[in-house]
């Protein structure tokens, strides 16, 4: 028998305002429970401004402890709409030690388990280890009422390594909550091959893990930077079930049959086929 379930990614613009930035997504995240969303994942870091484009302590402020305020709300929410929500946040765990932090709710509202960005960039713009201690809670997936996710968080889509051990962890949906945009100088002349790029390697973890995948990014320009928005969500054969546009907020949702996973992987034997006994090297930085 199918076991359908409802992936729905929230794609929004974040103001300088972090209560209005919550409010707008608790509105997104209800609607999307309306129309029959079980799953719903947040961009990354929804509560504020991407607070990266500069190496600025100010923009500590907006980090939060977990458990704190925010996830007490959208706990409650997660319980009252009956649904599992993901929700990517600024963590600060202790006087100057911070994480980019993914918090899974259950259905129950209960925290079904946390995951702390692993891969930390540091790119113009994009200058997070500044901010953002790498994650020790390792590639764990989470169980939760209608599926067992993998999260990883933005630069953690560009790791196979990491996908890989979500899916042979048991995860059946992979999600990553996202904010990559255009830099404006840039956009004109690599700004196609860099979406492409973002999409087509998140479709091949797909494919390679025969499981789902779904990637809620930001929209809308924040200094200089334009994300691009562009949320989508790929089944196990890596075709698009949906996506979002380049420039407008919205739901991307879509539902995803976990037995097609059983199925994809039988007919698609790439774990079956694996030579675990031949890749010990890649635990090695490089080979010369």
């Amino acid at each position: 028998m199918p076991r359908p379930v409802q992936l729905a990614l929230v794609q929004m613009m974040c103001s300088p305002r972090r209560e209005e930035n919550l409010a707008k997504a608790i509105t997104r995240m209800e609607q999307a429970a309306r129309d029959g969303g079980q799953i719903i994942c947040l961009q990354e870091l929804f509560t504020g401004p991407y607070p990266c484009q500069a190496e600025d302590h100010a923009m500590f402020q907006w980090a939060e402890e977990i458990p704190g305020p925010t996830t007490r709300r959208l706990g409650t929410l997660a319980g009252d709409l009956g649904v599992v929500i993901v929700a990517s946040l600024f963590e600060r765990r202790a006087p100057g030690l911070y994480h980019n932090t993914a918090v899974v709710f259950d259905a129950d509202g209960t925290t079904a388990g946390m995951y702390r960005k692993m891969h930390i960039p540091d790119d113009p713009l994009y200058y997070e280890k500044f901010y953002f201690t790498p994650g020790d809670l390792g590639f764990c997936v989470i169980p939760t009422r209608f599926a067992t996710l993998g999260v990883g968080v933005c630069w953690d889509q560009w790791y196979p390594e990491a996908a890989r051990l979500f899916a042979l962890a048991g995860a059946e949906i992979l999600l990553y909550p996202t904010a990559i945009g255009w830099i404006h100088a840039e956009k004109a002349e690599h700004g196609a091959a860099q979406h492409a790029a973002w999409q087509m390697m998140m479709r091949s973890h797909a494919i390679a893990n025969g499981l789902f995948v779904g990637a809620p990014n930001r929209v809308g320009t924040e200094q200089e930077l334009q994300f691009w928005g562009g949320s989508f969500i790929a089944g196990p054969q890596g075709q698009l079930l949906a996506t979002g546009d380049h420039e407008n907020e919205g739901i991307v949702a879509a539902t995803c049959d976990l037995d097609l996973i059983d199925e994809v992987r039988t007919h698609w034997p790439f774990l079956r086929d694996r030579r675990i006994d031949a890749y010990g090297d890649l635990t090695r930085r490089f080979l010369k």
